[in-house]
């Protein structure tokens, strides 16, 4: 790893390229209703023609710092940035409102390192273990790995699952669009040629995550925005207190890792258990939410801690861990490499790059933001909301455009955008349908190499990994059914 880490210290255009994130997902992280995932998705077209090494680069910088910047807003406008800044804002804010704004952002940062820290260490000790481990996996362990993941999005999002897997389903039915690989024959095209190689994953995820978020946004955001000043006050605290919060940091980063490995779990939970936690092994859990610097330590280090944890099922078992991971396998995909476990073993050496690229995107949040960042974020929060989600858009149709110079990618994108849209409108997650796309073809490839090679379906239930993944799936999707059925019986019998 030091050949890789000097390697790009001495590459001043890999350098760059990281700043550059850092500084982008700074701006776009802070400004309420840009979430992360906007933030990648407006940039991955930008990737286009540079080496994989050089897109890691720059997409990790966005990604970290966007993950950090989220608490911004949080802090100074009682707004999350962020889904997982959603807990920060609860004590946060009454900082900011005591003129303390300086002091909570920089537990927020300090926080925020911690955490992206132990999530790099959770990432580099654990992923080349699982990799190693799934390398074993045949056709059915593999497909029941899928699966379940699937079944986890459809579980985790938002709404009830009944909607999950709705959308699920229909991200499966987008994932086959194309041309049989086996039979050769069309399937879903409608006799549209374009479609007869299938649907880019890069255009759809600029549409899901770009355009129809900023549509959402554009929909929430009031016509006069009031800029709101908040004073700063100091910006360090006492070293004192700082030292006091270490083991609240400690235990919250590693919630934050074990929870961002979960498929579909994402930061929204991590924050939520590591928060509780905090709160009840306090022994003055009534001054949660009056302006507790560990009410923003602890959130902020799960945050971001679930960065490096969201990354070992990305890379592992090319399994997307949260929406922003999903884009990241879009990047990938763009340069022709395929996450999952022989990436470790035919690629070790972007393996490391991964990781030294995540190594420098925490280092330069914490340089970048405590220097600059947090004395300049109350003008970044005055910028008008409705031209910048404008200017977002616009910028996802230029992108879309400009990764194979064709105007059905276009297209792909707007209409992506727009189901996306309305599916937000419908009160159905998103997520679960970007997962089917990108998930959907593994799980047909794996499924019938399974069945062209034993010839039944047992295989799946003869197999302890496979039999165990199922029941599993099974248990989470069907659970909440059961548990409606089971009240239902409860009340009649009353």
């Amino acid at each position: 790893m030091l050949d890789v880490f000097f390697a790009v210290l001495l590459d001043p255009l890999a350098l760059g390229l990281c700043l550059a994130g850092v500084v982008a997902g700074l701006v776009f992280g802070a400004v309420p209703g840009v979430s992360s995932t906007m933030a990648l998705a407006v940039m991955l077209p930008l990737t286009y023609g540079m080496t994989p090494e050089h897109a890691m680069m720059l997409m990790l910088g966005v990604f970290f710092s966007s993950v950090y910047a989220g608490s911004v807003s949080a802090i100074l406008l009682n707004i999350p940035g962020t889904p997982g800044a959603m807990m920060t804002l609860l004590d946060g804010h009454p900082m900011a409102q005591q003129g303390r704004a300086g002091h909570a952002m920089s537990y927020a940062l300090i926080a925020s390192i911690a955490g992206g820290l132990f999530g790099w260490v959770f990432l580099t000790l654990t992923a080349p273990v699982i990799a190693q481990y799934a390398l074993k996996f045949g056709s059915p362990e593999y497909a029941a790995v899928v699966f379940f993941g699937l079944a986890l999005v459809a579980y985790a999002s938002s709404g009830d699952t009944l909607r999950g897997v709705v959308a699920g389903v229909l991200g499966l039915m987008l994932g086959v669009v194309g041309r049989d690989a086996v039979t050769d024959v069309p399937r879903f095209t409608f006799g549209i040629p374009n479609l007869e190689s299938g649907i880019d994953i890069i255009p759809l995820a600029i549409g899901l995550f770009g355009i129809s978020e900023a549509l959402a946004a554009i929909e929430k955001t009031p016509p006069k925005l009031k800029p709101v000043a908040m004073p700063l006050g100091g910006l360090m605290p006492p070293w004192r207190e700082l030292i006091r919060e270490v083991p609240a940091a400690l235990r919250s980063s590693s919630v934050g890792a074990f929870v961002g490995a979960i498929p579909a779990a994402g930061s929204a939970v991590a924050v939520a258990v590591a928060y509780s936690i905090e709160k009840r092994l306090s022994r003055n859990p009534e001054k949660f939410g009056t302006g507790l610097p560990r009410g923003v330590v602890a959130p902020e280090a799960a945050n971001n801690a679930c960065v490096g944890g969201a990354l070992i099922p990305m890379m592992t078992l090319g399994i997307p861990g949260d929406s922003i991971t999903a884009v990241l396998i879009g990047v990938l995909l763009l340069h022709g490499l395929r996450p999952g476990p022989m990436l470790f073993e035919n690629q070790p050496e972007f393996v490391l790059t991964i990781y030294v690229a995540l190594m420098f995107a925490i280092i330069l949040t914490a340089v970048v933001a405590g220097t600059l960042g947090i004395r300049l974020y109350n003008r970044v929060l005055q910028l008008p909301r409705r031209m910048l989600f404008t200017g977002v858009i616009l910028l996802c149709l230029l992108g879309s455009f400009a990764v194979r110079n064709s105007f059905f990618d276009v297209w792909v994108a707007v209409l992506s955008g727009g189901l996306g849209y309305a599916l937000v409108r419908l009160g159905v997650p998103i997520l679960p349908l970007a997962f089917g796309v990108v998930l959907g073809p593994i799980l047909e490839e794996n499924l019938r190499r399974t069945l062209m090679i034993h010839k039944d379906w047992s295989v799946f239930f003869e197999r302890p990994i496979s039999l165990t993944l199922i029941v599993i799936a099974l248990a989470v999707l069907f659970g909440p059914v059961l548990n409606s059925l089971i009240r239902l019986v409860r009340q009649r019998s009353r």
